[in-house]
């Protein structure tokens, strides 16, 4: 007779456990609180369906924080295993300039999630949605909707972090873990915007420009990339992969400082040299010697004194060196990911409970880090294929 395994969150991780859970030798049920699967997924496609990174599986690995916590899971099942895997389901992809790996052209996120569904239904997977997990019962049963109990021999929770709640993404399952005796971390804002007080006059006239290839340092630790100056603050991928570093910054009721470089490319002798040598007064040197945008000179003009913005070699360096405060991270919900949930010391190797023996946890509810570009989507599929991999020699 097969052993049953209940599946609780169908989101990415959730999902890629089913896919490669051997169906022949257990009996596997998906338990999704929202009445369809993979709502979280599905946002996650809005403005270009990232899935995962092309870069060498070395620097992958690096990208996640604690940084050794998910190579077992990447070794396992890769970008290259990734784009595989989805191939073999009819989902081709490429490589766009930036490295980054999306589903061809005509193809759109539903699509990708269909696919995935036939082949869990394909293998026999079955699916209940408008099933929220509750608690446990006295006797170890899982309770969802509050009244109905189920029992499994294996349980893999995929319950997701605490952003986007109209996705499923509530974080509400903490409590009841926390009560199990299981270690619990508070849920924080991952890849999200910061707020910062512009000058009203600036934010006024420059709200929704981009500050282009730039990189921002913070804890000796440097994002290249781009940022959007917002009313409420900043935000843009050379921001969000400074998450972890920005939290760590913040002490109670401090800001965080973090360094913009706005030309990456050239060091402040270089950035001397070419002011200097320039017969155009300093503002239009800017413009048309460096290259700097109409708001990367404006918040030097507006932030620096008249002696730092006219005295070549500080503004060089101020270029090189610019400080920004953040005060505050925006609201959780507003947040393209989570830290916090299950404590890592709090599962073993293999994702499993150490105080319960045959309970898992994956995905987003587990304390660990990532920054935007697929890595968060990559990093859930891993931990999927791999606990899989894991239950099916049990």
């Amino acid at each position: 007779m097969k052993k049953k395994v209940a599946i609780i969150g169908g989101g990415t991780a959730g999902l890629f456990f089913a896919a490669f859970l051997d169906t022949d030798k257990y009996d596997a049920t998906i338990y999704e609180k929202k009445a369809t699967l993979g709502r979280k997924f599905l946002v996650a496609g809005d403005g270009g369906f990232n899935l995962t990174h092309s870069e060498e599986l070395i620097a992958l690995k690096s990208r996640y924080t604690p940084r050794a916590f998910l190579n077992n899971a990447l070794n396992s099942f890769g970008n290259t295993d990734l784009r595989t895997w989805l191939g073999v389901i009819g989902i081709p992809t490429f490589v766009g300039s930036s490295g980054r790996v999306f589903p061809e052209i005509e193809i759109k996120p539903i699509e990708v999630l269909k696919s995935m569904q036939t082949h869990l239904q394909n293998k026999g997977v079955q699916i209940e949605c408008n099933r929220t997990f509750s608690s446990w019962s006295p006797d170890g049963s899982l309770v969802f909707n509050s009244d109905m109990e189920v029992q499994a021999d294996y349980i893999v929770f995929a319950l997701g972090g605490a952003s986007w709640k109209v996705t499923g993404s509530e974080g509400d399952w903490l409590d009841a873990f926390k009560d199990k005796g299981i270690g619990t971390v508070p849920f924080q804002a991952s890849n999200c915007a910061y707020e910062v007080n512009w000058p009203k006059d600036f934010i006024q006239k420059y709200e929704g420009e981009p500050l282009k290839n730039i990189s921002i340092t913070v804890k000796n630790k440097k994002q290249k990339g781009e940022v959007v100056i917002t009313k409420f603050g900043i935000e843009g991928n050379a921001i969000y992969g400074l998450s972890p570093e920005i939290r760590e910054a913040f002490a109670p009721g401090k800001t965080a400082e973090v360094f913009i470089d706005f030309k990456p490319t050239l060091n402040a002798d270089a950035i001397f040299t070419k002011l200097y040598q320039s017969k155009s007064n300093i503002t239009t040197a800017l413009k048309q010697n460096l290259k700097l945008s109409k708001a990367m000179v404006a918040l030097l003009k507006v932030s620096l004194s008249k002696e730092e913005y006219t005295d070549l070699i500080s503004l060089s360096n101020f270029i090189k060196k610019f400080s920004i405060k953040l005060v505050n991270t925006a609201p959780i919900d507003e947040a393209i990911s989570t830290a916090g949930g299950i404590k890592l010391d709090a599962i073993d190797a293999n994702f499993e409970l150490k105080k319960y023996t045959g309970i898992y946890c994956i995905g987003e509810m587990l304390d660990w880090d990532a920054p935007t570009g697929g890595y968060l989507i990559q990093a859930c599929a891993s931990m999927g294929a791999y606990l899989a991999d894991h239950v099916n020699k049990k």
